[in-house]
């Protein structure tokens, strides 16, 4: 493509126009069309043109930064980790090193100073990041502008625990508060501790654990805690490592404890007391009345509840008043029965103003059976894009004859290609990290249009199987939807074992913990399932699966030239004879030209193994469609359900938990600055029908707790001053918030000594503070706890980071594989693709020159060749 340096001088070919036709008219010679065709190369020549050319660049010596992780926490490891690392490659190659110090570990900020520019990045480190800039945005960073990041683990030396305690500040007087204990360790060995927890100085209990594995953060110790009386209260826990410890002051953990009065929650209910109402009453303080009261009597309230309420008994008043009440951001909990949502008899709330306000349409959902959708992505090494160069795939033409070959000589053609793919060295290893067919396969089926209503599970696997998502999430959401695209756009392929069937294994967990839904699964590899033992396992996974009713997809991503470990011993695929054999839908996707894949679905209907009424004649199990929300997140769910309300959600609208038949029990949504739920099942009495009695005991009661103070949001009354601090870390700043309700001067003091605070808003004041000593604080009667420093937090090397670097296209190597290759692989890295502007000036000088002179070389033979006919003229008269 040609472009131009200057497109303004073109300007001048309208004066060489003008001038050239009045030229025309006076002496119509066709030196005129010459000379302003000369003209126009002139013209076009100070526009200097100009085309890209794109380059392989190559540098045998690379710019290499090496960060040298020395901070506190690095005490773990060698003092002079990557010393000898440096002094090898600053012989070879320019090295700036960089040595980090303190107790903050700033690797983030390191790699957004130094990435971009040619550089090459190595860090020297655990990899763990506590201050500055985010080190998944910093890698983000990096891989945009083509810098590579190393990392090179040092060897553990000696181990260290850490302890941390995880829970709310602010807590509601007389009701018990869930505190969770999250213990770490730097090794990867079982560790035996004493732990002990003080509350208000007071030791509450004691107790000998093991960590099993890095830390105990899927499954923390808990410990419920009352408090009874208001004001500054602290929880404070202490483990005592029976073995291999290397610092003790991380050892201990103290949380700040906020104790506030019950919150004010209004309750309309004709059944003051139902589970509902009880529930209510033990955690706040309610008030129960018949009807709605006044705006003046209820807007003093956190959350009004309304219980199977008739539309007929809210005036249009009570409507406007609600909504008001809701927009300056209070919370609305509207409870189901026979007399509410579609219930014929309240005439129901469908077209009313008051349903404008609800998360759902009250009108019986289409959607009667929840689709359950599971990806499972091939990540081992042949899938990254392609065939090796050199080897590792027969073409079509060959694999007869591979077939035919003996044993020994399979193991000579195997041995022959495993030496070609050592030889070859890393080449391509930053092409290879990128799965971008699976990716691109994976993300529209993440996109297609009939599975907007469906909860979707990613698994991967290489020699191994990983979770992209935790559990099955809602794809309703876009920002799932998007969360999972990005996910998938870290993917890094390894290993050399094709572990379909421990995948499909994991799959058919989920899918039978999920009740009697049934599913359907997406498998996208390259179907080299190495031998029939791996095949037979996945079969067996795969027909009991089928007994439920799932469906299943095998995306065949078929390179260039195939490999001969795709098939069987009869010469089949055998990704083909996997869904033959369990009537699934094979789809062979050529690798080196898709982009996607449009997989027609039918619309979703009942996906029970057994045909349903409109209503569930007996039991229906609840599932949790979003387990990290606020109000699921530490429920669990055991009770059923008999009867509920049938609603459609909003678009927009959160579910959170619905039945097996895909009936929404639980549905969210945030109205103005208010937040709304819809329990579309009844108050556990029912006026006898007792639809949800299970779900008002035992565990499954916190799903009634946790959605009222979601929809409070702010349990603290707005009345005097209110000030809110989190807890902090010795050498982190704690921001502070305080807000007057009411007139006065604001006065804030730490330890007693006064804090300048600054006004940030209306009636809103801040301070920063940042205590000295590690402990609980007093900020004017509020606690401030200050623990040890952040860096002792995380310890030991940190084991998420190993996808971040692989899509930099770098690598994690131990400190003696880096000395033997990492200069290697950096100068394999340093291959990049550059546009060039080349100049065309010179080739429309050239051309100039050339039309102007063959002008005047012709014109002088013309005049020449007159000139000499005109001389034979004149001898012949003579």
């Amino acid at each position: 493509m040609i472009s131009l340096e200057h497109p303004e001088m073109l300007f001048l070919i309208i004066p060489v126009i003008i001038v050239g036709f009045y030229l025309l008219r006076k002496t119509k010679t066709k030196l005129v069309e010459w000379r302003m065709l000369v003209a126009f190369l002139l013209v076009l020549a100070l526009a200097s043109p100009f085309t890209t050319v794109t380059q392989t660049i190559s540098e045998e010596d690379p710019s290499l930064v090496l960060v040298q992780d020395q901070t506190s926490s690095m005490g773990l490891f060698p003092e002079e980790a990557g010393s000898e690392l440096y002094k090898a490659l600053v012989a070879n190659t320019p090295t700036t090193l960089v040595q980090l110090t303190g107790d903050k570990t700033s690797l983030g900020d390191t790699i957004m100073q130094y990435a971009g520019g040619g550089n090459q990045i190595i860090l020297v480190s655990d990899g763990n990041n506590n201050a500055g800039k985010d080190l998944p945005e910093a890698l983000e960073f990096a891989k945009e502008t083509d810098t590579p990041v190393y990392l090179i683990q040092p060897e553990l030396k000696a181990n260290d625990l850490s302890v941390e305690v995880l829970g709310d500040k602010t807590v509601v007087v007389d009701n018990q508060n869930e505190f969770e204990i999250v213990v770490r360790q730097a090794s990867n060995q079982n560790v035996s501790y004493f732990l002990e927890v003080f509350v208000d100085g007071q030791l509450s209990q004691s107790k000998d654990f093991t960590l099993e594995g890095r830390n105990n953060i899927d499954d923390p110790i808990k410990i419920n805690q009352a408090f009874n009386t208001l004001g500054a209260h602290n929880i404070r826990v202490k483990i005592t490592p029976h073995e291999g410890d290397i610092n003790s002051q991380n050892n201990e953990f103290s949380k700040g404890i906020y104790v506030i009065p019950k919150p004010k929650v209004l309750l309309i209910t004709n059944e003051p007391d139902s589970p509902l109402s009880q529930i209510l009453s033990e955690l706040y303080e309610v008030s129960i009345e018949r009807e709605l009261p006044r705006m003046e009597v209820f807007e003093e309230n956190k959350a009004l509840v309304i219980d199977n309420m008739y539309i007929t008994d809210l005036s249009e008043n009570d409507v406007n008043n609600i909504r008001k009440y809701v927009t300056g951001g209070n919370g609305l909990i509207v409870v189901g029965g026979n007399s509410a949502y579609d219930r014929p008899l309240s005439r129901n709330y469908r077209n009313s103003s008051f349903e404008e306000l609800l998360p759902v349409i009250s009108k019986p959902s289409d959607w009667k059976g929840g689709r359950d959708v599971v990806i499972i992505i091939d990540l081992t090494g042949s899938l990254a894009g392609g065939p090796s160069k050199g080897g590792g795939y027969a073409s079509p033409e060959t694999v007869e004859y591979y077939q035919k070959l003996t044993k020994s000589e399979k193991l000579a053609r195997e041995l022959a290609e495993k030496t070609a793919e050592a030889e070859r060295g890393r080449a391509e290893i930053a092409a290879s990290r990128r799965v971008n067919v699976p990716v691109s396969i994976a993300n529209s089926i993440v996109e297609a249009q009939n599975l907007k209503d469906a909860q979707l599970l990613v698994l991967t696997f290489k020699d191994e199987v990983d979770y992209l998502t935790r559990d099955f999430v809602d794809l309703n959401l876009e920002t799932n939807r998007d969360q999972i695209k990005d996910e998938l756009q870290n993917l890094t392929t390894g290993g050399t074992r094709n572990s379909l069937d421990l995948a499909l294994n994991e799959a058919e967990k989920k899918i039978m913990d999920r009740g009697r839904i049934r599913a359907d699964v997406f498998i996208i590899s390259d179907g080299g399932l190495a031998d029939g033992t791996i095949f037979r396992n996945s079969l067996n996974t795969i027909e009991v699966l089928e007994d439920t009713g799932t469906n299943f997809y095998f995306i065949h991503v078929f390179p260039d030239e195939y490999d001969a470990k795709q098939l069987d011993s009869s010469g089949n695929f055998y990704a083909e004879e996997l869904m033959k054999a369990v009537n699934g839908t094979y789809l062979k996707i050529e690798n080196k030209s898709v982009y996607g894949v449009n997989i027609e679905f039918e619309e979703s209907q009942n996906y029970l193994h057994e045909d349903i009424e409109e209503k569930p004649s007996g039991p229906s199990k609840l599932i949790k469609i979003s387990p990290d929300h606020f109000i699921t997140k530490n429920v669990n769910i055991t009770g059923n359900v008999t009867g509920y309300n049938d609603v459609t959600p909003k678009g927009g609208a959160e579910r959170l938990v619905i039945t097996t038949t895909g009936k929404p029990v639980l549905t969210t949504w945030r109205f103005g600055l208010g937040r709304v739920a819809a329990f579309t099942t009844d108050n556990g009495e029912g006026e006898g029908s007792r639809w949800a009695s299970a779900l008002y005991n035992g565990s499954s009661a916190k799903l009634i707790s946790g959605t009222t103070n979601w929809a409070i949001g702010n349990p603290r009354a707005e009345e005097g001053a209110v000030l809110d601090g989190p807890d902090t870390w010795l050498g982190t700043p704690s921001d502070l918030t305080l807000t007057m309700y009411e007139k006065g001067i604001p006065e804030l003091k730490l330890d007693g000594s006064p804090l300048d605070l600054a006004l940030t808003g209306r009636n809103t004041y801040e301070a920063s503070v940042n205590p000295e000593t590690i402990g609980i604080h007093d900020l004017s009667g509020y606690p401030l706890a200050v623990n040890y420093q952040l860096e002792h937090r995380d310890i030991g090397l940190n084991e998420d980071i190993e996808s971040l670097i692989a899509a930099t296209g770098g690598k994690i190597y131990t400190e003696k594989d880096a000395r033997a290759l990492l200069l290697k692989d950096a100068r394999q890295n340093s291959e990049r693709q550059s546009d060039e502007p080349i100049s065309l000036k010179v080739y429309v000088l050239l051309a100039a020159l050339v039309l102007y002179l063959g002008e005047i070389i012709a014109r002088r033979i013309k005049e020449m060749n007159k000139l000499k006919n005109a001389q034979v003229e004149s001898e012949s008269r003579v």
